[in-house]
């Protein structure tokens, strides 16, 4: 780990003072050097979030920020805080013992309404990554579950963070199914790994939750996307968010975050593969799954710029949050939201990078199967074989299937497959999809809802199985 301090508290009764999170700006001890806490600036990160990678876990271990503040003063240390979910964030920031922290839209929109948006308020100053369809959120069931739709939950226990952009994602989802998110179902507000354990031990019947852990829980078997948040068409992101105070008294610090926030995604765009596995190795999540969110053509769009339709899927959002009543008091979001120091950070290429909605890390190439130019977004996937660095990028699904069946009879070993949803455009695992064959078109689906509306759209079209599509292709 590179260029990283971290100022502790090493006195007993400052350790329990300070308790399991370190904050070294807030502790003080008689007789220490309580002038050392103004050269500590505090982040507070989700590492499993992989969304915020760039403001996060990739920034902290390619040591970005760190360098950046080195030309500020040298004595600048930081101390990075890591947090399951972005509530504690907030409330780390309302006690003036986090600078900087990153989160979802959901707790960004709690953070400024709690903090306020004047002086000694907060403000959000960035996006890390981002969905244009709402595709970062979803819910599973248990792998062996009979739940198929969300109407199956009726009745059921479901884990989510509550004020999380999961959460949000499965209140409005369930609101679209007929149900009642407080009388139709049960929510159990849990951690992600609580609620990850709770599936497995079958107490409760679903998990609502944000990046990473719906597909992090359908590759390892224990589930089953059930509703994909693209299904929403709201884009959801997160991002970073800055008190005021600490800005107004350290406006470079600040400044040099955005420039490291910059360094690190224009990282992730020009070496995905490396980016997937400094985060796999931090966080021990798959590699496959940190790819298949942050890889070329992921799930996740990397892009510091604040979009004005982010601002108004935000705007929206508040009066949302209000009915089911996460949050109390009203927000200004044209007042919390300023990317005025990030304007100035990238200059120029601001406006360029509002402006741009595609994914700057996009599936380019040839597909070596189907001899042809992979370059259409909407239908682009890869596979991963095992002992290859990169994944081979392929034109479309049956190119992907036709790959999928190269690799068997060369007798290798696929690591992952994606391709996207036919329906929503989510990329999904190819081999936890459901597959419809619709006379030659061999079609992907991640949920039992967009089969069926795509079965619906297409009379005829009839569920296979995966060596079923596979052997199709090869024909």
């Amino acid at each position: 780990m590179r260029g990283l301090h971290v100022k502790l508290c090493n006195l007993p009764a400052t350790a329990a003072a300070c308790g399991l999170v370190l904050v070294a700006s807030a502790c003080s001890v008689a007789g220490a050097d309580t002038e050392s806490s103004a050269h500590v600036v505090t982040i507070g990160y989700q590492s499993k979030t992989i969304n915020t990678v760039t403001a996060g876990t990739l920034l902290r271990e390619r040591g970005y920020f760190e360098e950046e503040l080195e030309r500020i003063d040298p004595d600048l240390e930081v101390d990075w805080q890591d947090y399951d979910t972005g509530a504690p964030i907030t409330a780390q920031m309302l006690a003036g013992k986090i600078d900087i922290g990153s989160m979802g839209d959901y707790p960004l929109i709690i953070n400024g309404s709690r903090a306020g948006t004047g002086e000694g308020g907060d403000s959000m100053i960035a996006v890390t990554g981002y969905n244009a369809r709402g595709a970062l959120n979803g819910v599973v069931a248990a792998a062996d579950s009979k739940i198929a739709e969300l109407a199956d939950l009726e009745g059921k226990k479901i884990s989510a963070s509550v004020g999380s952009a999961g959460h949000g994602t499965l209140v409005q989802a369930l609101d679209a199914a007929g149900l009642d998110p407080t009388e139709d179902v049960s929510v159990e507000n849990q951690d992600p790994s609580v609620g990850a354990s709770s599936l497995q031990a079958g107490s409760v019947d679903a998990v609502a939750q944000f990046v990473a852990w719906p597909a992090l829980l359908a590759f390892r078997d224990d589930a089953r996307l059930v509703y994909d948040g693209g299904r929403l068409g709201v884009p959801t992101l997160h991002g970073t968010v800055v008190r005021n105070e600490y800005a107004a008294e350290h406006e470079e610090v600040v400044k040099a975050f955005l420039i490291a926030q910059q360094r690190a995604t224009d990282f992730l765009h020009e070496h995905p593969v490396e980016a997937a596995e400094i985060v796999a190795e931090e966080t021990g999540l798959p590699v496959e799954v940190v790819y298949l969110y942050n890889g070329r053509g992921g799930v996740s769009t990397f892009d510091t710029s604040l979009k004005p339709s982010q601002v108004a899927a935000i705007t929206q959002d508040v009066p949302f949050l209000k009915s089911i009543g996460v949050l109390e008091d009203d927000l200004d979001v044209d007042a919390f939201v300023d990317d005025s120091l990030l304007r100035e950070v990238l200059g120029a290429d601001y406006d360029a990078a509002v402006a741009e909605t595609g994914n700057p890390a996009a599936i380019t190439g040839r597909d070596a199967v189907c001899h042809r130019a992979v370059k259409d977004a909407a239908t682009a996937g890869e596979v991963w074989v095992e002992g290859e660095d990169e994944p081979r990028p392929v034109a479309d699904a049956r190119c992907l299937l036709r790959t999928l069946d190269s690799v068997r009879e060369d007798g290798g070993t696929v690591r992952a497959s994606y391709v996207p949803d036919a329906v929503t455009g989510t990329r999904w695992f190819a081999d936890r999809m459901i597959w419809l064959a619709d006379g030659d078109q061999l079609v992907p689906l991640a949920t039992r809802e967009t089969a069926e509306e795509y079965a619906d759209a297409h009379p005829g079209s009839r569920e296979i199985t995966i060596d079923e599509a596979i052997e199709r292709a090869a024909r």
